[in-house]
């Protein structure tokens, strides 16, 4: 199993950036893709990107495409969202989540909570006029 911790959430203003932290500890060589979701207050969640390991493929939804990135650094497992020109809407909680150890998931696109089986703890984004 794995254990995802978010971090880097914080304030900033219109057009600022941010980079979001997602520390992985545990049997992370069992991991089949990570991904980043954001959750609005009294929303469901929204996948926002995802890095599948397999083929190294990644997923962007149209509203961050061009603003938003997911890289890990080789040799670490902590991965990242850099995240520019911030939008009043961007602001929530971010998640990250993998979907670890079985293939049962694998019916379920990137963007699909019903994919992921281990969940971080959620950081906080504010973005303000």
């Amino acid at each position: 199993q794995v254990q995802l911790v978010e971090s880097g959430g914080g304030s900033v203003q219109t057009g600022g950036s941010l980079t979001l932290s997602c520390a992985v500890s545990g049997d992370a060589w069992n991991m089949k893709s990570l991904a980043w979701f954001h959750q609005a207050p009294g929303q469901e969640s929204e996948g926002v990107t995802a890095l599948y390991f397999g083929g190294g493929r990644t997923f962007y939804a149209d509203s961050v495409k061009g603003r938003f990135t997911i890289s890990q650094v080789r040799g670490d497992n902590t991965f990242y969202l850099q995240m520019n020109n911030l939008k009043p809407e961007d602001s929530g909680t971010y998640f990250c989540a993998t979907d670890w150890g079985s293939m049962s998931n694998d019916r379920y696109e990137w963007s699909e909570v019903l994919r992921y089986n281990f969940w971080g703890q959620g950081t906080q984004v504010t973005v303000s006029s």
